[in-house]
């Protein structure tokens, strides 16, 4: 487990100190496995990894169907979509033999999984009664990252990766599914209150093969953006490549139309950023490992009326569905609630002789808010005490993103505006405008068709050339 984690972490505006620190000390994941870019799930971690990926498939499982692939692609299948595999050509693991035997064809780990699946769409579909068609995975994928790996945010193994493939009958058909990806990202999102930008990618930036690409954006504690989402249109490239045919209702052989989408544990980094303070995590009620935990004030003679207070509290919450621990271990109050405030417990619950002489206990939220809650009607008390919880830990981030989006006109505004957050912009659509954005800045152009609680008109005028434009949104990502 974890080492001893006592003592303060850094402070959040050292945002990467205290982000490494903070995955060991609330025992989220450990970094010292000796493969560059891999690391280790602890139980805690894992536990909030489960939460918050159970949340996402039940949103996805109101229509589709979870399946699950192959991890090895063989050479000639990635070799099929040369577009596609030139956009991660240089990230492929291969695999090349098979214990001491050299194998006759290279196996690639996946670094995307449309050459695994779309093989199998193209036997499984027949006829346009077969669409459409919506199945998702949740795996792990491998890329073999160069730049400055990062836990969570930038992985040689991205260990859960949820893709979801579509196939349909026409291109309209799968831009609406485009829609409805995007608006199940939003709720998924929301649930985690993590306020988000959707934009559309630049023609260079979208997804290889595809149509077009609508990537979700956050914006991290440091004011870089963070890509926790993306959505793309894939039209019928991919099927005209594999073959994925249907019969229409009129007995004519019609090219497929397909799109996939795919979330990745920057998920849970964003969550850890967005919400955490200098003590540590603090997790909505949903996603949390540990919804409440229990603090028996033992002092005196009353130990065992106070400790069979705590269970009998345990035990109520638990039958009605939380996610509930009594710290029993024999340290001073104070000790315990550090332990807690740096795992992100939503709620904690203390029982001492007061309390239980007053018919109460006395409930403390991660954000510090200090009440004292009827012991008849404790379900209902913690129930409210999660929903203002949840409310104030949304108006925080929202507050975040709020304070790190600007307007620029010019391009020293925009220079300015992305040392601590992102900016929109006019631009006219112009790469080479675009590029010297990024060289002047260091920023790029993360999208168009811009779609945020936030978004104000930049104004008619590009940024950069004074041409006629339309409003972009430029930052540092991550």
């Amino acid at each position: 487990m974890a080492e001893d984690d006592q003592g303060a972490l850094p402070p959040k505006g050292d945002f990467s100190g205290w982000y490494n620190e903070l995955l060991w000390r609330a025992e989220i994941m450990d970094v010292r496995y000796p493969v560059k870019g891999l690391y280790v799930w602890y139980p805690f971690g894992f536990s909030l990894r489960r939460n918050v990926y159970d949340m996402l498939r039940s949103l996805l499982d109101r229509d589709h169907q979870e399946a699950l692939f192959p991890l090895l692609i063989p050479e000639q299948e990635l070799a099929k979509e040369a577009e596609h595999i030139k956009g991660f050509e240089d990230e492929v693991y291969w695999v090349t033999h098979g214990g001491l035997s050299p194998l006759d064809v290279k196996l690639a780990l996946r670094p995307t999984s449309e050459c695994a699946i779309y093989p199998m769409y193209a036997l499984w579909v027949r006829s346009h009664a077969d669409l459409p068609l919506k199945i998702y995975q949740i795996v792990n994928a491998f890329r073999y990252e160069t730049k400055h790996t990062r836990p969570l945010i930038r992985l040689r193994e991205i260990t859960s990766f949820k893709e979801a493939h579509t196939v349909h009958t026409t291109w309209e058909d799968a831009e609406r599914q485009v829609e409805t990806a995007i608006s199940l990202y939003m709720e998924f999102y929301d649930r985690l209150c993590i306020p988000v930008i959707i934009s559309k990618r630049p023609e260079w930036d979208k997804f290889p093969g595809g149509d077009y690409t609508i990537a979700v954006d956050t914006v991290m504690p440091d004011g870089r953006t963070l890509q926790i989402g993306t959505v793309h249109h894939l039209g019928d490239h991919f099927s005209r490549t594999f073959q994925i045919t249907y019969e229409d209702v009129d007995g004519e052989q019609k090219f497929a139309h397909q799109t996939c989408y795919g979330i990745s544990e920057r998920s849970i980094a964003a969550l850890i950023s967005m919400h955490g303070d200098d003590r540590g995590l603090i997790l909505p009620p949903g996603p949390a490992p540990v919804q409440a935990v229990i603090i028996p004030i033992t002092i005196g003679k009353r130990k065992e009326e106070v400790s069979g207070a705590a269970a009998a509290i345990e035990k109520e919450m638990v039958a009605s569905g939380f996610r509930v621990k009594v710290d029993t271990r024999d340290l001073r109050p104070g000790a315990k609630y550090y332990y807690w405030e740096m795992r992100g417990v939503p709620l904690r619950i203390e029982i001492g002789p007061r309390d239980i002489d007053a018919g109460q206990v006395t409930a403390v939220t991660r954000l510090g808010q200090k009440t004292q809650v009827p012991r008849d009607r404790l379900l209902e008390g913690v129930r409210d005490l999660f929903s203002s919880y949840s409310a104030q830990l949304k108006e925080r981030a929202e507050e975040h993103v709020r304070t790190h989006i600007h307007i620029s006109r010019s391009m020293d505004e925009v220079a300015d505006a992305v040392e601590d957050g992102v900016t929109l912009v006019s631009w006219c659509g112009n790469k080479e405008c675009a590029d010297l954005i990024e060289e002047k800045t260091r920023a790029e152009v993360l999208g168009t068709e811009v779609r945020s609680a936030y978004l104000v008109d930049a104004g008619e005028s590009c940024v950069v050339c004074g041409k006629p434009g339309t409003t972009a949104l430029v930052g540092r990502s991550y």
